[in-house]
């Protein structure tokens, strides 16, 4: 474990122990990184010069490569990250593994949005992270790396984080949890547990483990259906849990954290925004303790889907509210830069 985003107190403390470093060493180099956001040793000056050089040699602090930085003129800034690969310990290449990451400033809000795999396994027929399929889980490392890559860009500390870039983040459940806890951790980034979302297509069995989490995190599930033969066409993945399934795991959620369910609903023109699917949805709703964020679809190239009307967003949100659902409609946020997710990864992939 060479990637100082892997470590925790206990295993940094070990490893300088290892290099020939004092233990309390490892304190003074999570200041650095965390509260200062220093990355490069040899401005780390509280530690000796030949410290300072071994920890550039033997400890890796970021282990991507930037490929891309896209700027929106709404402030919205994407990276797109480039990994090695660890099992072939191949080197960074324009070409290899990437994801990507998206700062979305609002309302005095930093808000990390992070990936946790290498494209995406579940396949949504709306969405461009899963085009190519899994490439692969990205450490717990990784993850942190990206919000706090984020942080660095001049624009303030993260305040949020949310699981919505590419991937299921439940399918990676250990190194998600694991950077859970290193976000929300006093010696690491201090994020609090009601500021870190989980979004996950709706996994029963693994949303009953979250539960049992230390860290009571917010659950959002990407619902984008309110009835299951629907559902199981735009989202192959809902073959293997019902709704009922998934509401029933939401409620034991709730029961266990106190912390309401947020249900994402990605608006497809003439595919799931009439008014009967705003009325089937109320009444899912209505069953279990929760909030309903309606999105507005992204376009992507090449996929049949079309984003909705302004009216018609409204008409859908309205018949919620008037069976007494909270409903909120979410702002579109870096449409200039190829705001869905995966597009920048596929528009870079195709470029080389």
């Amino acid at each position: 474990m060479n990637g100082f985003f892997e470590h925790t107190p206990d295993s940094l403390r070990a490893w300088c122990v290892d290099h020939g470093m004092p233990a309390f060493a490892a304190k003074q180099v999570f200041d650095w990184v965390y509260a200062k956001q220093v990355i490069d040793p040899a401005l780390m000056t509280n530690l000796s010069e030949n410290h300072r050089a071994l920890l550039a040699e033997a400890l890796t602090i970021d282990q991507g490569r930037l490929l891309a930085d896209q700027h929106a003129t709404d402030g919205t800034r994407k990276l797109l990250v480039g990994w090695k690969n660890p099992s072939a310990g191949l080197p960074i290449l324009d070409s290899g593994p990437s994801t990507e990451t998206v700062l979305i400033p609002a309302n005095n809000r930093l808000t990390a949005c992070v990936s946790s795999q290498v494209g995406c396994p579940v396949g949504c027929a709306f969405c461009a992270s899963g085009l190519e399929g899994l490439e692969g889980n990205l450490t717990a490392g990784q993850i942190v790396e990206q919000v706090h890559r984020l942080g660095r860009l001049g624009l303030g500390r993260v305040s949020n984080v949310v699981f919505m870039g590419m991937g299921e983040p439940l399918a990676n459940y250990g190194a998600v949890t694991k950077a859970i806890t290193t976000l929300n951790a006093s010696w690491g980034l201090g994020i609090g547990a009601r500021k870190i979302t989980v979004s996950t297509i709706g996994l029963p069995e693994a949303i009953r483990r979250l539960a049992t989490f230390p860290i009571p995190v917010t659950l959002a599930i990407s619902l984008h259906a309110p009835e299951d033969s629907l559902r199981r066409t735009l989202i192959p993945w809902a073959a293997h849990a019902s709704i009922t399934q998934i509401l029933d795991a939401c409620r034991e959620y709730f029961d266990a954290t106190g912390r309401e369910i947020t249900f994402e609903y990605l608006l497809l023109r003439g595919v799931n925004d009439r008014p009967h699917h705003a009325r089937m949805l109320a009444d899912l709703a209505s069953t279990v303790r929760c909030n309903i964020n309606l999105i507005r679809y992204n376009e992507v190239p090449g996929l049949p889907f079309d984003r909705p009307t302004d009216m018609d967003v409204r008409i859908f949100q309205e018949a919620l509210r008037d069976r007494r659902i909270n409903a909120h409609i979410r702002a579109s946020r870096g449409r200039d830069i190829s705001a869905a997710c995966g597009q920048l990864r596929r528009s870079h992939a195709k470029a080389d």
